[in-house]
């Protein structure tokens, strides 16, 4: 490892690693709820994979919107322009809570979700009780968003993971007692417990939140002490709405691109999407690792381009991806080198493990890909460019990933290899996707940087 990278990793990983602990934590909140409603009842757990992934679909898209907020004041602190970089939070909560009227619309009336899931008349009344309950958490969620997206912006992590451990150690008990009950005093509510538990936890991390930046002096500096909260100002969240829906939109194509093969996967039976499952968790939790890199990185990149240092600014970009993919490679060997004890860790089924061995040979690669293009992604977002990359995103997982994985798994063509039918299939060309999203991200990446190189244009110009 060179010099220069040795002193770039000693800048990126300590902003990179609350992220990641925090992010376990949330990642932890839909594992907590999955383990508990598994003891409640089939129903209940039906009810909670739809409900989750309906409330996943909306709160991501409208979370990548407001983390717009990150780039945007990122590069105001850089530039030491504090209190305007401390308006952009006031404005982001403003833009939280005018997406919360359409996240919370979406929610309360889950009618598409539960076409598209075909749900059971009983499935769907529980999956009714279970997103009213987490369209009360949306907002708090949103503004909670919004905070974060400040803090990751102003190298200030750490504040925003204590909050999201201790909301984590909250959820834990909280959603115990509201799905099973206890005795005559509290009734045993099921998957609708999680979404009431979630929402008492959210609103308590917001209302942690505020307290922090009324009372931490860190905050003073950027005007938030004082003159109460600015009323919402038409250029800044325009400039919010320009960056943050290409953001929201590419997170959800990231997403959906991801969700929809367990969709079309669970049309083969219940044992090749559970081998499905197994991947797609292992997948979940490693990503963790890029996602943590990708913000430390925009936000060392944000804070630079606003110091109008591009120099310093391109090498931190390079080596926090160059960083992501040694890491990654590293996790996807592992992970493949231990590939039947990591497999037992989950189940003892035989059938189950032997549908998601061969899964785990494209984990490895997959995994190398997503955090190539995940990187390039959070860089191309701190130099304030989203809307090629959402089309670069369109083609990549939605068109040659989820596209491709639905010729090859179903064999639509009656052109594909034996061994790319099936589950393989899908894995294969998401793989393949994610690689031309890397790809194509770093390949404008590069062009974009040679260009403010030799036109010496300022950032976000």
């Amino acid at each position: 490892m060179t010099v220069g990278l040795r002193h770039s990793a000693a800048r990126i990983l300590p902003l990179a690693w609350p992220v990641l602990v925090g992010q376990l934590a949330v990642l932890a909140f839909g594992t907590v709820d999955t383990v508990l409603v598994a003891r409640a009842s089939a129903l209940d757990l039906a009810a909670l994979a739809i409900g989750g992934a309906a409330y996943i679909t909306v709160f991501i898209g409208l979370m990548g919107v407001v983390l717009a907020v990150g780039p945007i004041a990122g590069q105001l602190f850089g530039a030491k322009q504090l209190h305007d970089a401390g308006r952009q939070l006031h404005q982001a909560g403003w833009l939280a809570l005018a997406l919360s009227v359409i996240g919370c619309a979406a929610l309360l009336f889950p009618q598409p979700f539960l076409a598209l899931s075909r749900a059971s008349p009983e499935v769907g009344e529980k999956v009714h009780g279970y997103l009213a309950a987490l369209a009360f958490a949306l907002p708090p969620a949103l503004l909670f968003t919004a905070f974060r997206g400040f803090n990751t912006s102003v190298s200030r992590p750490k504040i925003v993971m204590s909050v999201q451990l201790v909301g984590l150690a909250l959820k834990v008990p909280l959603s115990a007692l509201l799905v099973f009950g206890w005795g005559e005093h509290v009734p045993a509510l099921g998957a609708t417990g999680c979404g009431i538990a979630t929402a008492l936890v959210m609103w308590g991390q917001l209302a942690v939140a505020v307290w922090v930046v009324r009372r931490d002096g860190f905050y003073a500096p950027f005007g938030l002490h004082t003159g109460g909260i600015a009323p919402p100002d038409r250029a800044s969240l325009v400039a919010l709405v320009k960056l943050g829906v290409p953001m929201g939109l590419s997170v959800l194509i990231e997403v959906t691109g991801f969700t929809f093969m367990a969709f079309f996967i669970a049309r083969m039976g219940t044992t090749p999407v559970a081998g499905h499952q197994l991947a797609s968790n292992l997948v979940a939790m490693l990503f963790m690792v890029p996602l943590s890199l990708g913000n430390a990185t925009a936000t060392l990149v944000a804070q630079r381009i606003g110091a109008a240092d591009l120099p310093d600014a391109r090498r931190l970009g390079w080596h926090g991806l160059l960083i992501a993919l040694l890491i990654a490679a590293g996790l996807g060997t592992t992970v493949y080198a231990a590939r039947e004890g990591v497999l037992g860790l989950y189940t003892g089924n035989a059938a189950i493990v032997a549908a998601a061995m061969p899964l785990l040979a494209w984990v490895a690669v997959f995994h190398i890909a997503d955090a190539g293009q995940a990187l390039t992604s959070f860089v191309l977002r701190a130099h304030r460019i989203t809307t090629v990359p959402l089309l670069i995103y369109a083609f990549a997982i939605w068109g040659v990933g989820l596209g491709g994985g639905f010729v090859l798994g179903f064999d639509t063509l009656g052109l594909a290899p034996p061994a790319l039918h099936g589950a393989r299939g899908f894995w294969a060309a998401a793989t393949l996707g994610l690689a031309i999203a890397a790809l194509g991200l770093g390949g404008f990446l590069q062009w974009v940087l040679r260009q403010r190189q030799r036109d010496e244009i300022p950032a976000g110009a």
